[in-house]
């Protein structure tokens, strides 16, 4: 290769990593722009950009359970069936077992968290591919659902302290924003300024050679996979708050979205890797455009085109980041 050639190779690449960087955050920007020039009464306002965020929130909270996830280099396919079971058990222990809000609570994260290991035990020990491993879980998961609730939701003699978890607000925020906030805070510590974290990304990046280094594997990846459970079953606590029911399928919606945002933010400000700023920034993206198309009254099936478009145009995107990186 020639260095004429050479260099517009490498210009090239620059160009491509520097779409894929800061990509979404134009892409976010010039979607904001346009659906408040086209409706600057609606969607520029205080009240709808509330609207958005809180819209976000439980999804933001999902997908950063799933970030963590993918950055230990597994997948978790379960994460929604977790988040509906997770509505239907909390509703249950406080209607039928007449159980106070915040017991309730404790044990259905907890409940989430115990998947979360049986999934890493399924996929350290016996050796399963994630993904089977995960949608095995999953099925397993929607068959307990049905087995408690029968399908039939759980809403009559609900507490009402349990509805304002999602309800109430906070100096005039919503709950659901402070929570996804705080839950998004968190994980950026342990996975920013910990040593956990540090064995985290180290996990995801080499397992082998981190075994080698004297990093228990194994447990690492059962600890992440917990997490993403715990956190999709916070997502299903917050959403049967919400709704104010256990819903048997309330939450199954919430697969798609999160892995587009996730893998919208694995490109966006760094080389493709999974972080929980960029999925923030993913979520942001796509609950900017459904609340857009929303407000323009677009029909349901282009909204189902603008979410599948999303997650191609994410794993194309953090693709192309990667490649770039190797480079």
């Amino acid at each position: 290769m020639n260095p004429r050639t050479q260099q517009q190779t490498s210009q090239r690449n620059t160009a491509l990593l520097a779409i894929s960087k800061f990509g979404t955050i134009i892409g976010m920007a010039i979607m904001f722009l346009a659906f408040s020039v086209a409706v600057p009464r609606i969607f520029p306002t205080f009240r709808n950009i509330i609207n958005i965020v809180n819209q976000a929130s439980l999804s933001a909270i999902i997908a950063a359970g799933l970030t963590v996830a993918l950055i230990v280099g597994e997948m978790d396919l379960s994460v929604a069936f977790v988040a509906s079971y997770a509505g239907v058990l909390v509703t249950g222990l406080m209607v039928e077992s007449g159980l106070p809000v915040w017991l309730a609570v404790c044990i259905v994260i907890l409940v989430g968290a115990a998947i979360g290991v049986v999934n890493g035990l399924i996929i350290t020990k016996l050796k399963v591919n994630a993904v089977v491993a995960t949608l095995g879980t999953g099925s397993i998961v929607v068959g307990l659902n049905y087995a408690y609730a029968q399908g039939v939701p759980i809403a009559s003699g609900l507490p009402e302290s349990f509805k304002q978890i999602a309800l109430g607000r906070i100096f005039g925020i919503p709950n659901n924003i402070l929570i996804m906030f705080s839950v998004l805070l968190v994980l950026w510590v342990f996975i920013n300024r910990t040593e956990w974290g540090v064995q985290l990304r180290a996990t995801g990046g080499n397992a082998s050679a981190s075994r080698l280094s004297g990093i228990r594997v194994d447990r690492i990846k059962i600890m992440g996979l917990a997490v993403t459970s715990a956190c999709a079953a916070l997502t299903g606590v917050l959403l049967a708050s919400l709704i104010g029911s256990g819903t048997s399928a309330a939450a199954d919606g919430y697969l798609m979205p999160a892995f587009a945002a996730v893998f919208l933010g694995s490109a966006t400000l760094r080389n493709g890797d999974f972080h929980i700023l960029g999925t923030l920034i993913g979520v942001f993206f796509i609950a900017i455009g459904f609340n857009g198309l929303a407000i323009f009254g677009v029909p349901t099936f282009a909204q189902y085109f603008f979410r599948g478009g999303i997650l191609v145009l994410a794993v194309g995107l953090s693709s192309v980041a990667r490649t770039m990186a190797t480079k």
